[in-house]
């Protein structure tokens, strides 16, 4: 019998790190994190981010882009990613006993890919669909608006889809450097949950994740911020009306931010 509170923990030479819980189920997760997201960016890179993570499914130097995809899907698995301010996450989920293709696969597109420039053009056009549909959303759109008031000056002021000006502006050549400053071998976890041997899942682990060592953590800067009031009303030709109000909250490390959770339930 496993218990649900069972976690393993194993570390490369090259830092990045194996997290495991097991679980009795049929179906199994895997994603890789990576500490890095849009608040990485320089203000010349806006949108940036978000483009490789479009990008990672565009072809590897072993894999065309419909053998990507098709790779999980073949075997009633799917793959995906996404882009926060803090983090870059690719995650798959798929039948347990698939585990040696789904590990390889997501250590195949966080290593080896390759920004096809034909792709990337498509690319581009996708994310000026997704930027222009979001403009439609005023419920969501709020919540960009208020961080831009909350953080001004700050890189977390800046949405993750980036501007339609900076998105036609970008080449491989821009991709490859921003991931060699900011993607770090010790800024990354491999998550896993599902029912496999933790031995066979550890050989597996260093057998594709076994990689030279990408540049020790930069650490991210620390921008001196003060928080300013503020408030801002705008008109809008639609049926309804979106309020939002808030400030900032606690740290990570801070104990009080459990009661402010608590609070906001």
């Amino acid at each position: 019998m496993i218990s649900d509170q069972e976690y393993y923990i194993h570390t490369l030479q090259n830092g990045i790190r194996l997290v495991h819980r097991p679980v009795n189920s049929p179906v199994a997760h895997l994603g890789l994190f990576i500490n890095t997201g849009s608040r990485d960016e320089h203000i010349e890179e806006h949108g940036l981010a978000h483009l490789i993570e479009h990008m990672l499914f565009k072809g590897t130097s072993h894999r065309k882009a419909y053998h990507i995809l098709s790779r999980m899907e073949d075997v009633g698995g799917e793959l995906n990613a996404y882009t926060t301010k803090e983090e870059t996450c690719i995650h798959g989920t798929f039948f347990h006993q698939y585990y040696a293709r789904a590990i390889e696969l997501i250590s195949d597109i966080a290593f080896h890919s390759s920004f096809p420039l034909n792709e990337l053009k498509r690319e581009q056009d996708i994310i000026l669909d997704e930027i222009n549909s979001y403009k439609d959303s005023p419920s969501e759109l709020i919540f960009d608006e208020f961080e831009e008031l909350l953080y001004d000056g700050n890189p977390l002021a800046r949405n993750i889809l980036g501007s339609e000006k900076m998105i036609r502006l970008f080449t491989p050549e821009h991709i490859r450097h921003f991931i060699d400053r900011n993607y770090s071998t010790d800024q990354m976890v491999l998550s896993s949950v599902g029912n496999i041997d933790y031995r066979k899942l550890v050989i597996l682990f260093e057998k594709y994740f076994t990689v030279p060592s990408m540049k020790p953590a930069r650490g991210r800067a620390l921008v001196s911020y003060a928080y300013k009031p503020c408030y801002r009303k705008e008109e809008r030709n639609t049926h309804q009306a979106h309020c939002i109000i808030g400030n900032l909250a606690y740290k990570m490390d801070d104990k009080r931010r459990l009661a402010l959770y608590l609070l906001n339930n």
